[in-house]
C-alpha cells in the first residue's frame, strides 16, 4: 500500500508570493507602528532609582502613543558601566539606536555626559528634541 505524501514543493510558498506577503506585512506594520522615541535620562549615581525613572518615562511614552527606546534601562543588566570599554560600547549602542527615532525626549534637570552625547547626536541628525522635568511635564526650550 503506497502512502500519500505531500510533495516537497508544496511545503514551501512560491518565493514571489512569499516576498509579496512579507512586503504587505511590513507595510502594515509601518502604518500601525507607533513612532520611535529615544528616552534620555541619567543612569549613573543612584542607578536603581534612575532605571526605575527610565522605565517610568518609557511608560509615559507608550501612553503618549510612542515606542520608547531606552538602552540605559536594559544594557546595564549585562554590561558593566564601571568598565570604561564596556561603558563606551554601551554608549555606542545607544547612539546607534537613536538613529531612526522620530525624537529624543530628555528627562530631568540634570544632563549627564552620556545624555549630552545623545543630544549632540540628535542635533546632528536633525532629530526633534523635547525636554521634560522629572514629573514628565514638557519644558519649553527653544532648540
Amino acid at each position: 500500500m503506497a502512502s500519500k505524501r505531500t510533495p516537497p514543493q508544496a511545503w514551501f510558498r512560491n518565493p514571489t508570493e512569499q516576498a509579496a506577503i512579507r512586503n504587505v506585512t511590513l507595510q502594515e506594520q509601518k502604518k500601525s507602528a507607533p513612532p520611535k522615541v529615544y528616552i534620555a535620562s541619567p543612569f549613573k549615581g543612584d542607578t536603581v532609582t534612575n532605571v526605575a525613572n527610565a522605565l517610568k518615562y518609557c511608560r509615559f511614552a507608550v501612553e503618549s502613543g510612542y515606542f520608547p527606546i531606552a538602552p540605559h534601562a536594559y544594557l546595564p543588566l549585562f554590561m558593566d558601566d564601571d568598565n570604561p570599554a564596556e561603558r563606551e560600547l554601551a554608549l555606542s549602542f545607544g547612539i546607534r539606536l537613536l538613529h531612526g527615532c522620530k525624537a529624543i525626549w530628555v528627562f530631568g534637570n540634570y544632563i549627564s555626559e552620556g545624555m549630552k552625547q545623545e543630544i549632540r547626536t540628535a542635533e546632528k541628525l536633525g532629530i526633534k528634541i523635547k525636554h521634560f522635568n522629572e514629573f514628565m511635564e514638557e519644558l519649553n526650550y527653544v532648540n
